[in-house]
């Protein structure tokens, strides 16, 4: 892998560049996130670098929550989109078949485990991954004729009606009204078990949890039409199941007969270190939903599940938008590049590097309590760390300080988890080893500015 320079790149015609921020801070809704913290007018991007309109380059290690695991303008995805444009093909036709969509749909179920993609089907949704949560729903309901669904506290499943009601954080659904037919299970969390186990047993209490309520008759929650969960905990925080949790749920479920869905909407496509998150285990879900990298960082989104589900009848689930043929195009070259390349092996040696070295600056930085993660998605958790105390409460408003610090030394990171105290690390897959130790060396001093500034408040 080479370092991509940022180009610098001339205004586009009519737009004016003059007070962008705040033109668009006095337009836009209280709602937004990552412009009320990041004040720049971002303007170039290559590989895994971005320029702002004052010239400063700073490292991405957000990469669109995930949805650019190539990075900025990759050279190959760029050219075959500018093919496609220029080729007077269809860019939006709703369901319709296309060549770019039978393309698309054979690169994907070529990266699928063989015998499940034998016997999968797949459902175009309206281009979020919200959406594709919303339809994993409704087709394992209609499967199944049962309306509960099992989820885990901390989840993040997208922010529409029902992906909001299998969401663990109270937050954003705190003015709704209460969810349906939803229940939460306490999820394998080690660094702070759920069952105050300490982390030993975590795994298995969890499972036997889980087993006691599918399994008693007086539990209060019916048996449910599925099973719904991440490998890797993003916006929770960024906790990963071990395989042997995520080997026993696969098996409980099927066990009760009750369809598992997993969410990869964040982890799919080489990002924790194999193709997908759940292969590691050696198992393989009923249903997976992807969106976010599928579309090489155009909207797309999508449910592939096994064929014994599909009996939900036509129009069941449909969206203006779910023809985007610039993301099958975008898309197909992506998981091409990913497969050539083989960049989930190289995340999976990448996050290593980072997280030994995240490892390193703990050892120097007590705050940092917990280097967690797989592959190049990788968390640490931030706390107010005490004498004697093995599990340090934690402490957003310190993570709040270091995530600015570290924009300042042109790193863009995000926080996450309980009380947003967790620092989320989604660098593109295509980063290199001088990347990695470029990080490592802004955290590290953003880490101690943080700190500093902290101490004078």
């Amino acid at each position: 892998m080479v370092a991509v320079q940022t180009p610098r790149v001339a205004p586009l015609a009519g737009i004016p560049t003059d007070d962008a921020y705040e033109a668009v801070k006095r337009r836009e809704s209280s709602a937004r996130t990552y412009a009320a913290t990041f004040e720049a007018v971002f303007e170039s991007g290559a590989g895994i670098r971005m320029r702002d309109q004052s010239g400063r380059e700073i490292i991405d290690c957000l990469a669109c929550a995930g949805a650019l695991p190539l990075g900025h303008n990759h050279p190959e995805v760029r050219d075959a989109l500018m093919r496609f444009l220029d080729s007077g093909h269809v860019q939006q036709v709703l369901d319709l078949t296309t060549p770019a969509k039978r393309a698309f749909i054979d690169e994907l179920f070529g990266l699928l485990p063989a015998a499940w993609a034998d016997r999968a089907k797949i459902q175009f949704c309206s281009p979020s991954g919200s959406d594709a949560v919303e339809a994993a729903m409704k087709l394992v309901r209609f499967a199944t004729g049962r309306q509960t669904i099992l989820a885990f506290h901390g989840a993040y499943h997208g922010m529409t009606g029902g992906a909001l009601a299998v969401m663990g954080n109270l937050g954003p659904k705190a003015a709704l009204a209460g969810p349906s037919h939803i229940h939460f299970a306490p999820f394998p969390y080690r660094y702070r078990c759920p069952f105050g186990s300490g982390g030993a047993d975590t795994d298995r209490l969890s499972i036997q949890y889980l087993t006691s309520l599918l399994g008693d008759p007086e539990s209060g929650v019916t048996r449910p039409a599925a099973v719904i969960v991440e490998v890797v905990q993003g916006e929770g925080g960024c906790i990963p199941v071990s395989d042997e949790w995520l080997r026993d749920l696969r098996e409980l479920t099927r066990e009760h007969d009750i369809p598992l869905v997993i969410d990869e909407v964040q982890t799919g496509f080489g990002r924790t270190g194999t193709m997908f998150a759940f292969e590691r285990a050696g198992i393989v879900p009923d249903v997976l939903v992807l969106s976010k990298a599928v579309g090489g960082g155009f909207p797309l989104a999508v449910v592939v599940y096994d064929e014994t589900l599909d009996r939900w009848p036509r129009g069941m689930h449909a969206g203006t938008f779910r023809g985007n043929q610039i993301a099958m195009v975008a898309g197909k070259v992506t998981m091409e590049i990913l497969r050539r390349d083989r960049l989930a092996e190289h995340a999976g040696d990448m996050g290593a590097m980072m997280m030994e070295g995240l490892r390193r600056i703990a050892s120097e930085h007590p705050e940092l309590g917990d280097v967690r993660g797989r592959g190049l998605m990788i968390g640490v958790e931030i706390v107010a760390p005490g004498p004697g105390i093995a599990r340090p409460r934690q402490d957003g408003a310190l993570a709040a300080a270091i995530k600015r610090a570290a924009f300042d030394h042109g790193l863009l990171l995000e926080t996450g988890g309980r009380h947003g105290a967790v620092l989320r690390m989604l660098p593109p897959l295509i980063i290199t080893r001088s990347d990695v130790g470029a990080i490592l060396d802004r955290l590290d001093a953003a880490v101690t500015a943080a700190k500093r500034q902290t101490r004078h408040r």
